[in-house]
């Protein structure tokens, strides 16, 4: 059973390969970004199952998800992630992909998780998908991606681009992408203007 992992986190990524290979019966290939996991999936012979961090660089959330489903010459993509919420990965199923794994999820039913997807069935853990929300979803943080709405915490805080790029492990550079983004999504000109809507629309 061939897996490849794409995670920007090393330590994630090398426990995951780690509980995967401690199997017997997988080979696992891992990543750090989209775009080498983009390669490897050209590259290589097919995988019987490609999971993909949700929030890695080049990922861009569903969209990265949607771009691997299309081109994996119907390899199966799963979503992995510690900050999706239950309507992304609603979301994800509903796009095509295999399956969502929390990054909360014990190791035994990770590897569980990882099985029964390879062998071509969709996967979601019960408890993670019939939660109920505690907080009302807001309007304005549905239209942003997970690193939007951290960079946007970041812009109410009074933080500057290289304090928020410290707090998330990421480069200024891709600070400022994400916040071109988020001020297009919530109609703001500047830093300023766009954490006035954000307190305005009662999202942090």
């Amino acid at each position: 059973m061939r897996i490849l992992i794409a995670d920007d986190h090393d330590l994630l990524r090398d426990t995951l390969v780690m509980f995967l290979e401690n199997e017997g019966s997988m080979e696992t290939h891992a990543v750090g970004t989209f775009a080498q996991a983009v390669e490897r999936i050209e590259a290589d012979a097919p995988y019987d199952l490609i999971l993909l961090d949700y929030n890695m660089p080049g990922m861009n959330g569903l969209d990265g998800l949607k771009a691997a489903i299309a081109m994996g010459g119907g390899q199966k993509v799963a979503l992995i992630s510690g900050e999706a919420t239950k309507k992304i990965a609603e979301d994800a199923l509903e796009a095509g992909a295999s399956g969502f794994i929390p990054k909360s999820l014990p190791a035994k039913s990770l590897v569980n998780a990882v099985k029964f997807m390879a062998m071509g069935e969709q996967y979601a853990p019960i408890d993670f998908m019939t939660a109920v929300d505690d907080e009302e979803s807001n309007p304005l943080a549905e239209r942003l991606t997970a690193r939007e709405l951290q960079v946007l915490k970041g812009l109410t805080e009074g933080k500057s681009n290289k304090e928020i790029a410290r707090d998330h492990d990421i480069s200024e550079q891709t600070v400022k992408l994400h916040m071109k983004t988020l001020y297009r999504k919530v109609g703001a000109a500047n830093r300023t203007q766009a954490a006035l809507i954000a307190r305005e629309a009662g999202l942090f």
